[in-house]
């Protein structure tokens, strides 16, 4: 039984402009019918992706058996292997998100796949490979997802520029947000006046949130004083707080002004990396305080759960800003600066989906390497 409004608080947050997207994505959640509960009951209306996300999907789903073994066959190597399963299932959750995608005329209902994590610097690979990956999927409703690094910008402003709707993902910073910002308004005049369809064109700009907690509260610890402790914790929401502030300052200023003329959609911000690391801080820490129009937010199973069950609604998201940029000062004054913490981290998030990226593709090179009935 679907539950309305009242009862469940991930329903309402729609009523305030925010769309919930799911982070994960698996042939169970497919097979099984767990994304088909989420988007009736809970309203959610997006799915994100990446490579550690497959690396445990292939690795703990039955349903990739089947596939695996007619591969086996076909004498692909292990990339085009990988690329066949997670396409197929890229394609299934399209399909269930396309009611979505059309009931809001292309503002939701997308699916997320990345390039590889090998490609982070290389500009003319990503959008090689951005370009193949789309026409593979063959959906209106995917979104190519591209590393917020200086190559992936720059890849980022030739595919909008090619009409190519892209996640741009590993933001860390506020300066990081920015380029990408500026990258898209871009990339989004020339598709324009090109000739391209405005409306066409969507992008979402993921801003990891609970990553530059784990270092700045690290750092904060380590200092051992008082006013160090209550900066604690906060570093996330402030970095999200100051990316939307300066959202509306483009998206709805001057810079934007000709493009929202030509009906251009504006970059949304998405809130990823939303899962709490921290087993002190509430399991809804990057829901709550990060709710309002005009934002995604992104959540994995856990939390998702965690705010169904107990989060509170409140228009939060436009609230705060100022103290939020206090807070980034007062870490500045500790020697804590956002942006260089932000490029740490965005290195070792490249890192992390690449060692996620290549532990499946030995996992898959294994598989072809063993013969059929063994």
């Amino acid at each position: 039984m679907n539950r309305s409004v009242n009862t469940n608080p991930l329903l309402a947050l729609k009523k305030l402009g925010q769309h919930i997207w799911l982070d994960n994505l698996s042939r169970t959640l497919l097979r099984e019918g767990g994304l088909q509960r989420l988007i009736n009951e809970d309203g959610v209306d997006g799915v994100t992706s990446n490579p550690s996300i497959f690396e445990k999907a292939i690795a703990g789903s039955p349903y990739y058996r089947d596939d695996l073994e007619r591969l086996r066959g076909e004498g692909l190597d292990a990339e085009a292997c990988y690329e066949s399963l997670v396409i197929a299932d890229i394609r299934a959750a399209c399909a269930m998100l396309l009611p979505a995608f059309r009931a809001s005329r292309g503002e939701s209902g997308y699916v997320s796949l990345e390039v590889s994590p090998a490609l982070a610097n290389d500009t003319a690979g990503t959008i090689a490979a951005a370009h193949r990956l789309s026409a593979a999927v063959g959906r209106d409703n995917l979104l190519i997802k591209v590393p917020g690094t200086p190559a992936g910008i720059a890849a980022f402003e030739a595919l909008s520029a090619a009409g190519v709707s892209v996640n741009v993902t590993l933001i860390f910073s506020l300066a990081q947000y920015e380029a990408v910002a500026q990258a898209y308004l871009r990339g989004a005049l020339r598709w324009v006046e090109s000739g391209g369809q405005a409306r066409h064109l969507r992008s979402v700009a993921s801003i990891f949130l609970s990553r530059v907690d784990t270092v700045v509260d690290k750092r904060l610890d380590a200092l051992a004083t008082a006013h160090a402790a209550r900066l604690s914790g906060r570093a996330g929401v402030a970095l999200a707080k100051c990316c939307h502030g300066r959202y509306r300052d483009i998206f709805h200023g001057p810079d934007f002004a000709l493009l929202r003329l030509a009906g251009a959609r504006p970059q949304t911000p998405l809130w990823a990396s939303t899962g709490s690391k921290n087993l002190a801080y509430s399991d809804v820490l990057y829901v709550e305080p990060l709710i309002g129009a005009e934002s995604i937010n992104t959540l994995p199973d856990a939390t998702l759960a965690a705010f169904r069950k107990h989060g509170q609604v409140a228009n939060s998201l436009p609230v705060g800003l100022d103290e939020a940029q206090i807070h980034i000062e007062a870490l500045m004054e500790l020697g804590i600066d956002l942006n260089a913490v932000g490029e740490s981290l965005q290195l070792d998030g490249v890192q992390l989906f690449a060692e996620a990226y290549e532990k499946i593709l030995l996992g898959l090179q294994a598989e072809n390497a063993t013969p059929a009935g063994h």
